[in-house]
């Protein structure tokens, strides 16, 4: 009787389930494509692309120039880390801690980032064209030069938060607070400011054509 037919199945399962197990450390450290996701952690250009992270502390890694495209990272701690030059288009960071996180350069387009909180995190020139940024506190944060296209920014915090030269084309700022803001040199076209806090706002050659309740006498 030929049992070959029937080893097959059993060998695969068994070299399938060794291959689950090396997504995790033995010292339970879960491990993806060679990145070990624990704090200081030096994973550059890992491809972490849908990958689970959700809950995770991940604090001080180096991320920088990794693809994490569509990532669940919702609730993750991401303080300090270096994230710059990463991919995270269409990735969920809903409530995630990226307090002085770096994401200079980094593409969030179309990613969710509610209720993030972001004090002082750097991410000049980033692109977060169609991202959901509802309720994010980016106090102190710098966002000089990011592109931020439609962006939903409703009853975020952006006090004191440097967006100067930001394009905010279209850009959703309802109910914002934008006390101490920075945004000479911003591109506000269209952009919706109803029932935003702008005490002490700069706005300094700021292109307004077609922006609701921008501020007057910035010319």
């Amino acid at each position: 009787m030929n049992h070959l037919p029937l080893l097959v199945p059993a060998l695969l399962l068994v070299l399938g389930s060794h291959a689950i197990g090396a997504e995790s450390e033995s010292d339970g450290v879960p491990l993806i494509n060679g990145c070990r996701i624990e704090p200081e952690s030096k994973c550059p250009n890992a491809n972490l692309r849908g990958a689970d992270l959700r809950n995770l502390d991940m604090r001080h890694m180096d991320l920088s120039g990794a693809d994490l495209s569509g990532a669940d990272l919702r609730h993750v701690n991401l303080d300090l880390a270096n994230l710059e030059k990463a991919t995270l288009r269409g990735a969920n960071l809903n409530r995630a801690s990226l307090q002085q996180s770096n994401l200079r350069l980094a593409d969030l387009s179309g990613a969710s980032l509610v209720a993030i909180g972001g004090w002082g995190l750097f991410a000049q020139a980033a692109q977060f064209e169609g991202a959901d940024m509802r309720a994010a506190n980016l106090e102190f944060a710098r966002l000089s030069g990011a592109k931020l296209h439609d962006v939903q920014l409703q009853a975020a915090n952006l006090e004191m938060t440097w967006l100067s030269k930001a394009d905010l084309k279209g850009a959703h700022l309802e109910d914002a607070n934008l006390q101490e803001v920075k945004l000479g040199g911003s591109n506000l076209e269209n952009a919706n400011l109803s029932g935003a806090r702008v005490r002490f706002g700069n706005f300094q050659g700021a292109n307004m054509p077609g922006c609701v309740a921008c501020p007057k006498g910035w010319d």
